[in-house]
């Protein structure tokens, strides 16, 4: 089964929407040097440094813009390896970082900030620097049906939202035994199979502060699927009931 989750550079998903990147960094063993890769069962081409030098550089380029970068894993790093990478984190993207003191946050304080970027760092070493966010909770179903991805993220909604971010993953995943008995599937086949579901499921939510509300959500083949067009949308419900309210 092929494991590849996302069929666009991060550059071409940004342009198509996509504010949120959950990224799973690693240090690849027996490598003597001090790159890093990111990594989900396979390791990327592209160190995470060139990546992320192309998420600064179209930043820049686009100033109203705000992303939401998650780190984690950070499998095979050690602290100074750990201090080394935030080092370099916090000289690249400068002066975009919004600190986690910071009290208000809204588009209108973002920009008037010249903040860009939130960067969640899901390891202790985050607590040394006022540039890091903590890790952000992301609930993920570990189930291979639409029906089964529904059924858990009805779940968290009745639990009710935590406090600051949390992403609502609508991954699809395939377990060993599905894995050998359809070796022809892949899993972007299987996520394109149950999107109307999930399409479906999402385009009946709501956004904002409601204790069952949504607040990121996130998903593989973006590039394929029209998730940024459906999120956008649910957004318009916000203004709709401010008007209402008004």
């Amino acid at each position: 089964m092929n494991c590849r989750l996302q069929d666009k550079s991060i550059e071409d998903q940004l342009s198509m929407g996509i504010r949120y990147f959950d990224l799973r960094v690693a240090h690849k063993p027996h490598d003597s040097s001090s790159d890093l890769y990111f990594t989900h069962v396979i390791y990327t081409h592209l160190t995470v440094l060139e990546t992320l030098l192309s998420v600064e550089s179209w930043l820049e380029s686009h100033p109203r813009e705000i992303v939401v970068l998650a780190l984690s894993h950070f499998e095979g790093m050690n602290d100074r390896c750990h201090e080394s990478f935030i080092h370099s984190l916090k000289k690249l993207f400068g002066s975009k970082l919004c600190p986690r003191t910071e009290s208000v946050l809204t588009l209108r304080s973002l920009w008037a900030s010249g903040y860009q970027v939130i960067l969640s760092y899901d390891d202790h070493s985050a607590a040394r620097h006022e540039e890091l966010w903590p890790d952000v909770p992301y609930n993920w179903a570990n189930q291979r049906t639409a029906q089964g991805v529904i059924g858990y993220l009805d779940r968290k909604k009745d639990v009710g939202r935590p406090d600051g971010f949390f992403v609502s993953g609508l991954n699809l995943t395939a377990d060993r035994y599905y894995i050998t008995t359809t070796p022809s599937q892949t899993l972007r086949t299987l996520t394109l199979s149950n999107w109307a579901c999930l399409q479906t499921w999402l385009q009946q939510q709501l956004p904002g502060s409601d204790p069952h509300s949504l607040n990121i959500v996130a998903g593989d083949f973006v590039g394929t699927l029209p998730l940024c067009s459906v999120v956008v949308a649910l957004n318009h419900k916000l203004l709709h009931n401010k008007f209402i309210q008004i």
